[in-house]
């Protein structure tokens, strides 16, 4: 006899870490979301455009602030000419790419948006994904900070018309030129500190998560968290971290105020900390001459954002309301977006300068707040109605079809029961698991009377609670009438309009 076959065990079915599937419900409420995003940006003058998902890796560059993970942070692959691709890891850098090479066609300044999924080669975690989606706006062209004011400005009411209110949110506003003064005042200026530069920026960002004493620490010798773990600091002398926390601790009670403080702290014979001054003052005025310093566009010098690329002002929308974290703690809600200046980033491509500007929406961080706020989900989709199928020869799965077909072409969500029809009353139970509003029935009874059964789900469910005698059964909305056929999507819609206005009042 020949051997037993073995048997092929069975394939694990399992998502990898750091991904998620998406829902129906996240789906539309993303989708709500974008939509008043674009309708904002469209205002303002910008255009969509759409890049692919992988690039030349080179043409990425290195720029991502997480060294310490594999392909400096990015998915990688060789492709069959052994040339390394990337899939992109935010949607700025493909965009210099797409400029620099579409560069005699386009029109500059060039004011473009796009959505997109990026993708991070990080260490999963709570509320940290490998996988998610950005919505971005980019000028480029234009090298007057102008166009970094309007970002702002277009960050403020995007917020709004997401209905964020006013004093829920602020666009914080600062300039890496300022940072860099800072920086040179201590003596790590050159190309040969970029290290402990680096370690600096990710220092200051951590001020919300460690207050100024953690990154006191972090700038200095180094911080130990709750649990024993050691993170390297970036081995500042005393003098030079308190002149960095001077630096993040300068805003004041308004723009000028918080100007002046920045003029005491940085280099005065610094060329690049004064012209970053000397355009926070631009913007500052700029702002205040449309209204928007009324809280809702601040200097602060405490953003300074995580990407090396940023070469001028750098931005950061920050949601102001409380929220419970995942260890039970009441925390502001933070930062969904940020951008800036990024003046040498499409230059790699041209050998000539480029200037650019940009803000990055971080959609699905967006979208927890909006539901935190109950923004989002309120017009729900209705679940479609379900034509059951009662006979099954030729002409009357013609018929259900029609039906069908006729209350789609009336705008109606609509299906035909596909599953098993031999038991009416799983048709039923599926439609009620589905939410369907209503099925529509009809057997040869009602085919030769030329009617059908419309069957309130949604009516019938309530009164299966709430009825206990035969009169108050009478006396409620029937749960299920016959109709003439020819009527019965007039009916149908009467009836998702009543449904309607039910859900409105309670």
């Amino acid at each position: 006899m020949g051997e037993k076959k073995k048997k092929q065990p069975k394939l694990k079915a399992r998502l990898p870490r750091g991904f998620v599937d998406r829902s129906p419900a996240d789906i539309r409420a993303t989708d709500e979301m974008v939509a008043s995003i674009r309708d904002v940006f469209e205002l303002y003058g910008f255009d969509p455009v759409e890049t692919p998902m992988f690039e030349y890796t080179d043409a990425l560059g290195k720029f991502l602030p997480d060294s310490d993970r594999p392909n400096e942070g990015v998915f990688s692959l060789t492709d069959d000419d052994d040339q390394w691709m990337s899939l992109r890891y935010d949607l700025t850098a493909p965009l210099a790419r797409h400029v620099a090479e579409n560069f005699n066609d386009i029109q500059l300044p060039y004011r473009t948006y796009r959505a997109g999924w990026v993708f991070r080669n990080e260490k999963p975690g709570p509320g940290r994904f490998r996988q998610f989606m950005q919505f971005d706006a980019d000028t480029v062209g234009a090298p007057g900070v102008q166009a970094d004011a309007e970002m702002c400005m277009m960050m403020a009411d995007t917020m709004e018309a997401l209905g964020i209110v006013r004093g829920d949110y602020v666009i914080r506003v600062n300039n890496r030129k300022v940072l860099d003064g800072v920086m040179e005042a201590i003596g790590i200026g050159g190309a040969e500190h970029a290290e402990t530069r680096l370690t600096v920026l990710r220092a200051i960002d951590k001020l919300d998560k460690f207050g100024t004493d953690g990154v006191r620490l972090l700038l200095g010798e180094g911080r130990k968290d709750e649990s024993g773990d050691f993170t390297k600091g970036a081995g500042l002398d005393d003098a030079s971290v308190e002149r960095v926390i001077g630096f993040v601790s300068a805003g004041g009670a308004n723009g000028a105020q918080t100007i002046d403080n920045l003029r005491d702290v940085v280099a005065v014979d610094s060329a690049s900390g004064s012209g970053g001054i000397g355009e926070l003052e631009q913007i500052a005025n700029l702002v205040a001459a449309a209204g928007y310093d009324d809280g809702r566009v601040k200097i602060d010098p405490s953003v300074v954002r995580g990407l090396e690329y940023y070469t001028g002002p750098v931005y950061e929308a920050e949601l102001l309301f409380d929220v419970t974290n995942e260890k039970g703690q009441t925390v502001q809600f933070g930062s969904v977006g940020g951008g800036g200046r990024y003046d040498g980033l499409v230059s790699r491509f041209m050998g000539q300068p480029v200037p650019a500007t940009g803000f990055s929406i971080g959609v699905s961080r967006l979208m927890t707040a909006l539901k935190n706020l109950g923004k989002l989900g309120r017009d729900e989709i209705a679940a479609p109605v379900v034509v059951c199928v009662m006979d099954r020869d030729a002409e009357s799965m013609s018929r259900y079809q029609r039906f069908v077909s006729e209350l789609r072409s009336a705008g109606v969500r609509a299906e035909m029961f596909q599953g098993n029809p031999k038991n009416f009353g799983k048709q039923l139970q599926y439609a009620d698991r589905r939410g369907s509003p209503v099925a529509i029935i009809q057997g040869s009874q009602e085919r030769d009377e030329g009617t059908v059964q419309i069957k309130d789900l949604i009516e019938g469910k309530r009164l299966s609670g709430e009825i206990e005698d035969n009169a108050a059964w009478r006396a409620s909305r029937p749960a299920q009438y016959s109709v003439k056929e020819t009527d019965f999507v007039t009916e149908v819609k009467k009836l998702l309009a009543a449904q309607a206005e039910d859900r409105k009042a309670g």
